[in-house]
């Protein structure tokens, strides 16, 4: 049993290159039956082949696995592929899955911002997407926050001193009553 496959656009030439044209097929026999009849050509024996690279084109699966607009050249009898002189080739690179993508973005919202913003982005298997934006604050509420800490840090050495010195009286009372200490 025949699969039916979808009609596809491909794309033809002779092998000059000097005739080209575009058409709509589903399998390798109708792409050759129409590009024989679009391009003028009753050779009795021709050969299809890849344009890019002159790849023989001649079995049904190899035909239905190439993409969508691949261009072709119909070859008659006697005729050869040739590089063409302005067709570069181009070649593919297949899009690999890794398993983590990090982006870091650094941006400023406004010119006055200190350091700016700063956006994370994980991407895991291609599919499942994780972002945190980090807003920075002007240089004034960051000297601000920052004086803040160092108020917060002295009070807490202050508490220290204090205790720490209380502890320090407390043990050498405690050494003169007991005789301990001596000048």
């Amino acid at each position: 049993m025949l699969v039916p496959w979808c009609a596809r656009p491909f794309r033809v030439s002779n092998h000059d290159r000097s005739s080209r044209k575009g058409l709509v097929a589903s399998s390798l026999q109708e792409l050759i039956n129409k590009a024989l009849d679009a391009l003028m050509i009753t050779a009795g024996v021709i050969t299809l082949v890849l344009e890019e690279d002159g790849t023989v084109v001649d079995t049904e699966e190899f035909f239905q696995s190439l993409g969508d607009n691949t261009q072709f050249m119909i070859l008659e009898k006697g005729q050869t592929w040739k590089q063409g002189e302005n067709y570069i080739t181009t070649v593919k690179q297949t899009k690999k899955m890794g398993v983590a993508n990090i982006t870091l973005d650094l941006y400023k919202l406004n010119p006055k911002d200190f350091i700016g913003c700063l956006n994370i982005k994980a991407t895991f298997y291609e599919i499942y997407s994780v972002s945190y934006d980090i807003k920075c604050m002007g240089a004034k509420t960051v000297l601000r926050r920052v004086l803040r800490l160092l108020s917060h840090l002295a009070q807490i050495t202050g508490q220290f001193l204090l205790c720490s010195g209380s502890y320090v009286l407390q043990l050498t009372g405690e050494c003169e009553e007991d005789g301990m200490y001596t000048n």
